[in-house]
């Protein structure tokens, strides 16, 4: 087992598996490189939910903004997220819209540890 993974905060299974079949022909130094590159724009499950429900007392759509969907995040923040019912849809799909997320951040970092090495 990669013990690289185990360092991850909060990683769930699928996030586990997805990076297990990633890595598995990367050498030592690249997985090492990976692992570097792609906790630092990991984003955990926690964190993006704290962003999320911020929209409900205050600013909506920061949890969009930070995940990459800049249009989406504006929106949120000029209809106070959809009035509130983007921002609840959100909250309940978190688990998956945070798994996309780190899910792209892990394909960039694979591709750029591929072209450095």
């Amino acid at each position: 087992m990669n013990q690289h993974l185990l360092m991850l905060p909060g990683i769930q299974p699928e996030e586990f598996s997805f990076l297990q079949d990633l890595t598995k022909n990367m050498t030592e130094k690249q997985q090492q490189q990976f692992y570097l590159l792609y906790s630092g724009r990991r984003k955990d499950q926690q964190t993006m939910l704290i962003l999320c429900l911020i929209g409900v007392v205050g600013f909506a759509g920061i949890h969009r903004l930070i995940s990459g969907d800049i249009l989406l995040g504006i929106l949120f923040l000029l209809t106070a997220g959809f009035c509130f019912v983007g921002t609840i849809i959100d909250a309940v799909n978190i688990k998956s819209l945070t798994y996309e997320y780190n899910r792209k951040q892990a394909l960039e970092a694979e591709r750029m540890v591929r072209m450095v090495m």
